[in-house]
């Protein structure tokens, strides 16, 4: 049986706005011996499924810096300090970037983005009966573009590449198995 590593130190090694790395040093339970790992710490995040009335995704386009490509996802972004909740922080982000706000707002998946090197949770939150409500309020890294995408869509965008961001598809299927 799989036996968790006993951590024995934890030294913090470098701070970025976004994330931080350590260092932790543990013990395998196999063989005694000492390691060092190397761990991201990031804050969590939300994703957001966003539906209207007439069934269709209320979708973002932006560039992603580290693929150097226009993506085509769903809202989303980091949990602030101040949101009470990964649903509140969900709403606020939606509102931000695209406009819209909606109806019903629940929790209906979560991941870890790569358990081997990261330490945070990604919710994937559903929003109902969306309507374009607001301004967008982008922070000062963002340049988006709204589309809407009838959902009947989603499966020939994945499997044709056009939606390729992993954490976005993840949430596409966690939205089809709460839709069955």
């Amino acid at each position: 049986m799989i036996q968790p590593w006993k951590k024995i130190g934890s030294q913090s090694s470098t701070q970025f706005p976004i994330f931080s790395i350590r260092t932790d040093r543990k013990v395998s339970p196999r063989t005694g011996q000492e390691h060092d790992f190397f761990v991201i710490d990031c804050v969590n995040w939300v994703n957001v499924v966003a539906t209207t009335p007439d069934n269709h995704l209320v979708m973002i386009e932006q560039y992603r810096h580290g693929t150097n490509t226009v993506e085509l996802e769903i809202p989303g972004g980091m949990i602030d300090p101040r949101d009470a909740s990964p649903t509140a922080a969900g709403e606020r982000e939606l509102r931000e970037e695209t406009g819209y706000e909606g109806e019903q707002p629940r929790i209906i998946g979560q991941v870890s983005p790569n358990p081997a090197i990261m330490s945070n949770t990604c919710f994937t939150l559903h929003v109902q009966n969306c309507r374009l409500k607001h301004n967008v309020e982008w922070d000062h890294g963002e340049d988006l573009m709204t589309r809407l995408i009838p959902v009947a869509d989603i499966p020939r965008l994945v499997a044709t590449g056009q939606i390729r961001h992993s954490l976005v598809i993840v949430a596409l299927y966690y939205f089809q198995l709460n839709a069955a």
